[in-house]
């Protein structure tokens, strides 16, 4: 059985529409998954009006605290001495939130306790994986 990290956290949308300055969104780490992060957004916050989720990988995360990182869809840079920025590019637009550093770096360490950094690949299940991916071509 896998223990899976769920985070709720408050972050400020920059630039958002509709307006809002603080929303809540819940950061979720899976064991399962090893190398991925979801943060996931409720639906008042997202132009599409459902609730939205973005999977990156935890390594982008923990990059981004200290230095910019990113160049694709999903961009993570420190703000200030407490903040960190994220970045979603998606065709609709560039969302943006703040969020406190200290919340990540909780999150993080959670995530760090279950799976070590460089172990991710012991907690791959390739064989199941397999199965399902040559399932799903026939």
């Amino acid at each position: 059985m896998s223990t899976v990290i769920e985070q709720p956290v408050h972050v400020r949308m920059i630039a958002s529409a509709p307006r809002m300055d603080t929303v809540p969104a819940t950061l979720r780490y899976d064991p399962e998954d090893p190398f991925a992060v979801h943060m996931t957004f409720p639906a008042p916050a997202t132009l599409e009006g459902t609730e939205v989720s973005w999977e990156f990988a935890r390594e982008l995360l923990e990059a981004g605290i200290d230095a910019a990182a990113g160049v694709g869809d999903v961009r993570v840079r420190p703000y200030g001495y407490d903040r960190t920025v994220l970045e979603f590019h998606a065709r609709e637009g560039v969302a943006m939130v703040h969020i406190r550093t200290v919340e990540l770096r909780r999150f993080l360490q959670r995530a760090q306790l279950l799976v070590p950094t460089g172990l991710e690949h012991q907690h791959l299940d390739l064989d199941r994986n397999l199965t399902a991916l040559l399932r799903d071509a026939c």
